[in-house]
């Protein structure tokens, strides 16, 4: 990627299409998420095989869901398209994206989870930003489940900023207090699960954020170390890590995650902070924009400005 094709910010009563590119969700979240999204002002579309459910946890085959993602790109009438939700699957699309065909339709794609690949796969090959941020059936049908905020200034390619607020705190600081950078990453393990393949995403020199779910302290440790000896850890000048959302060991003390990172990275020389609610979260999801200048700040309050807009 040596540029960034940022598509169009979103007018108020723009039209999201809805599509499913992993598993299926359930259909009373899918309703409450649709009459949320137009609480906010805007549009919800359900792709035509967004509702499948199967075959096994897929929400319909790989030729259904890639032609959803296709259509709703050119689709003139919506504005952005909206993950209903994570899962399994999306991994089996990435062979089939026609990457000339979205690259001139680009439109913001909200997801994380397992749609990471997917999203880090246009960012790269066709420099299509990735919208980090809440996924219709796992997020905004959730009373709590949206950070209004960055979600607006994201669509509208608005400056904003974020701190304690969201979460966020020093881990590890480092020799300068200001770090700029790409912001880019996304879901931890699905990062790993590419490397080796043709997708592999291109962490090297980039600001990084890393997030997961429910692994396990020594699990993250063993993502890290993969990461760190495929040399994807090679020039970043820094690492935020999301929530973390359930990363424990029962019994265990309760820095131990923090600890297995410190562990993990140590050699580095990279400072590091943690707790972005963005991806996997308790409350609130953090939308953040991957392929644009960012700016991480350590301190007496640690903050993540995204300088460049991901939308014009």
């Amino acid at each position: 990627m040596n540029r960034i094709l940022k598509p169009a910010a979103l007018a108020p009563d723009s039209t999201f299409s809805v599509v499913a590119p992993a598993s299926p969700a359930e259909s009373l979240r899918v309703g409450i998420g649709f009459d949320a999204l137009r609480a906010l002002g805007f549009k919800p579309d359900l792709a035509p095989n967004a509702a499948q459910s199967g075959p096994l946890y897929f929400a319909g085959s790989p030729a259904q869901r890639l032609a959803d993602l296709h259509d709703s790109f050119t689709n003139p009438n919506s504005s952005a398209l909206i993950s209903l939700r994570g899962g399994y699957g999306s991994n089996y699309l990435l062979g089939g994206l026609d990457l000339d065909l979205i690259a001139a339709h680009p439109k913001p794609f909200l997801a994380y989870s397992d749609l990471t690949g997917l999203q880090l796969c246009l960012l790269d090959r066709i420099g299509l930003p990735a919208f980090h941020g809440p996924m219709l059936a796992a997020d905004i049908c959730r009373p709590d489940g949206l950070h209004q905020a960055s979600f607006r200034a994201a669509l509208s390619g608005q400056p904003y900023g974020l701190g304690p607020a969201e979460g966020l705190r020093t881990l590890k600081p480092g020799a300068q207090n200001s770090i700029r950078g790409t912001l880019y990453g996304g879901c931890l393990s699905i990062i790993t699960a590419l490397l080796g393949t043709p997708w592999e995403p291109a962490t090297e020199g980039k600001l990084l954020f890393l997030e997961d779910i429910a692994a396990k302290p020594y699990q993250i440790d063993r993502m890290l170390w993969q990461l760190r000896a495929a040399g994807k850890l090679e020039g970043v000048p820094a690492i935020i890590f999301g929530e973390m959302l359930n990363c424990a060991s029962p019994g265990a003390p309760s820095d131990l995650l923090d600890q297995a990172i410190l562990s993990a990275l140590d050699g580095l020389n990279v400072p590091i902070a943690i707790g972005l609610r963005s991806g996997h979260v308790s409350r609130q999801n953090v939308t953040l924009t991957f392929g644009v200048e960012a700016q991480l700040t350590l301190g007496d309050e640690t903050r993540l400005d995204l300088l460049e807009a991901a939308v014009v």
